[in-house]
């Protein structure tokens, strides 16, 4: 987006600071939306991935977070309503060496550009999509999402949300994501990281943001936010290690065959001596796991019934689709020789339509 930007040059190392990727466009978010978030962390993060500046480009489609483009000193496009994954495909084909990013909301991924989503992911081709899913219609000025809670009351649910709403990460995980994660935006020291291991992840990376819309939606999250009872909330995923949560990790998730419960801890602050399940009896999480079997359960997981999962459900590796379509070219090219366009669009079978 910036014309003093030329990609067309070599890359070379540079020592990069976030801010050089720190626009000179205002940042025109309503004071204290999440999204200003996501916009400082990703600025921190992109100086510590060792690629020059004019090899990151970032596509949005429609809705308060797809501004994101804007502030970032990189080139980039602002598309069209939930085309952005379409767009960004198209980019990463061209030009593999590129590290692409998708930002974009719940309505924009989810409603209009649903199909584009999962086209994007079920081919793993190397795009970093990031969701900032607050469950509401925030630059439309407050109707449901695909996110918005059932009963929630909205401008075009006046009498209370009917649809149920989809859990962004389990459509992922459905659509054979090879990396999916969730974090609060508030969550500082959880949202760096898993951006972090988010960019390194060959093929496509799938973060969605719990963001607070403070006008339309404020306090959506406000329970998974609040230090009084966060931990009760909050399910933390951490690879190789058992799916505990509360205060003191008094309570667990055991699976009964296929089916989770929740009990206690034995030997927990808290739980009575005598009573609760032994540490060894928990699910163990494994982001690891080929099928991903576990992580789609736990992307069901919703209150009241169930605490809500935060981290990173799923990292597995997966040929990437640009590695796969550059082999595809690689042999054609070798076959057939190099191309000639103009020789395509005269040659095969031509008729005349009187």
């Amino acid at each position: 987006m910036n014309d003093r930007l030329d990609c067309s040059k070599e890359s070379v190392a540079v020592s990069l600071t976030r801010k050089d990727f720190e626009s000179e466009q205002d940042v025109r978010w309503c004071p204290g939306c999440g999204d200003y978030s996501l916009l400082a962390q990703i600025q921190k993060l992109l100086p510590q991935l060792g690629i020059a500046r004019e090899n990151f480009a970032f596509v949005s489609g429609i809705g308060c977070s797809s501004r994101f483009p804007y502030y970032m000193d990189t080139y980039g496009m602002h598309a069209i309503h939930g085309r952005a994954p379409a767009v960004a495909s198209g980019l990463k084909l061209a030009r593999p060496e590129l590290s692409v990013w998708v930002v974009t909301g719940d309505g924009d991924a989810l409603a209009i550009g649903g199909n584009h989503f999962i086209h994007a992911i079920r081919r793993n081709i190397g795009l970093k999509i990031v969701l900032l899913n607050n469950r509401i219609y925030g630059l439309t000025k407050g109707q449901f999402s695909p996110t918005t809670e059932l009963g929630e009351k909205t401008k075009t649910s006046p009498y209370g949300n009917i649809d149920r709403p989809f859990s962004a990460a389990a459509l992922a995980l459905g659509a054979g994501a090879t990396f999916v994660a969730r974090v609060v935006d508030t969550d500082l020291a959880q949202l760096g990281p898993i951006l972090a291991r988010a960019a390194a992840h060959p093929g496509t990376a799938f973060v969605e943001v719990l963001q607070n819309c403070i006008v339309f939606n404020d306090g959506a999250y406000a329970a998974l936010t609040d230090k009084k009872q966060r931990d009760e909330l909050r399910l933390v995923l951490e690879h190789g290690q058992p799916l505990r949560f509360g205060s003191n990790g008094e309570r667990g998730i055991r699976l009964a065959g296929l089916r989770p419960e929740i009990v206690s801890v034995a030997g927990a602050p808290g739980v009575p001596e005598g009573e609760g399940v032994a540490l060894s009896e928990l699910a163990v999480h494994d982001e690891s796991d080929p099928h991903g079997s576990l992580a789609f359960l736990l992307a069901q997981f919703a209150a009241p019934e169930f605490p809500l999962p935060l981290g990173i459900f799923r990292a597995v590796a997966a040929p990437a689709f640009e590695d796969m379509n550059a082999a595809i070219e690689d042999t054609a090219r070798q076959q057939r020789g190099a191309g000639d366009l103009a020789s395509l669009l005269a040659g095969g079978d031509t008729w005349t339509v009187a």
